[in-house]
């Protein structure tokens, strides 16, 4: 009777994890069609490699995709660096102690702040406070903010798998705790730390909240590239396009292209962190 149960209930959590699975596939499948269907039209080295020009009617989307290249790399530049550090510290020097567990807990608490509430945040902080403006520097800053509690995480949970007979076997050998964590440590984390990394930029890329406040433009006609200057950026471009343009009917299909666009931009960056993580762990086999 007991193992008529246990396999009943097996069989119903497979059959539920199955079909919300199939589920959230299916729907999936069903916006990647619709963004490909109607954008692929648009998608030719015209629209990439052209400014938009007439108010957005006419061109492609150069500027924005500049403006998102830049932002990226501002974010990562801030988030990457303390974001290893302080996971490195907390796993591999803090103690156990209530201070430690704290301080984990506000770190997971961060990441389910919405987005929303970091460009707020990075309007106080970074454009009024600091007086940076409304500019590429200010919305780098505030997405790298974003992006620091999910670098934290995912870098202490890659420390965390390397079992701790490895680090005792260098320190057994003479090699200082500092020696220890940065021969080997982090080579045998690399793999865990450059996925989580590359997912969370990849997921930096496509927000719209942070930048809203802190230096996007719906529109610029010249320069760009320049920190202290506003920027047009893939999702924000989006946004307004579907959103907020006057002629919204007109520029639909460059919505969709630049719709299609950072998808693929997303799509890349995410089988970049896949083909990492396959090449760590072929070298570590």
């Amino acid at each position: 009777m007991q193992y008529k149960t246990n396999k009943l209930s097996s069989v119903i959590e497979w059959g539920t994890l199955l079909s919300t699975t199939l589920i959230v596939c299916f729907f999936l499948i069903v916006i990647i069609w619709e963004i490909v269907s109607k954008g692929a039209s648009s998608l030719s080295w015209e629209f990439i490699s052209k400014v938009p020009s007439e108010g957005m009617t006419k061109g492609g989307i150069l500027t924005p995709i500049i403006g998102t290249v830049l932002l990226t790399l501002i974010t990562a530049l801030f988030a990457i660096p303390f974001g290893v550090c302080c996971a490195i510290y907390l796993n591999e020097y803090a103690e156990n102690n209530w201070l430690t567990r704290t301080i984990r807990a506000a770190i997971r608490n961060l990441s389910g702040v919405p987005s929303i509430i970091y460009g707020l945040f990075g309007l106080a902080l970074f454009v009024q406070a600091l007086q940076f403006g409304t500019s590429l520097i200010a919305a780098g800053l505030t997405l790298g903010l974003l992006s620091l509690p999910y670098i934290i995480t995912t870098t202490e949970e890659a420390l965390k798998r390397i079992p701790n007979s490895t680090r005792e076997a260098a320190l057994a050998v003479g090699a200082t705790k500092f020696e220890t964590i940065k021969d080997v440590v982090l080579p045998s984390a690399m793999s865990g730390i450059l996925t989580g990394v590359v997912l969370t930029l990849s997921r930096a890329a496509g927000e719209t909240a942070p930048i809203l406040f802190t230096g996007a433009a719906f529109y610029i006609n010249g320069s760009t590239g320049y920190i202290n200057q506003e920027f047009m950026a893939l999702p924000y471009h989006l946004y307004m396009l579907s959103t907020q343009h006057q002629s919204i009917d007109q520029v639909r299909p460059i919505a969709y292209g630049t719709a299609l666009v950072l998808v693929i931009v997303v799509f890349l960056l995410n089988l970049t962190a896949f083909y990492i993580r396959y090449k760590y762990r072929k070298n570590e086999n």
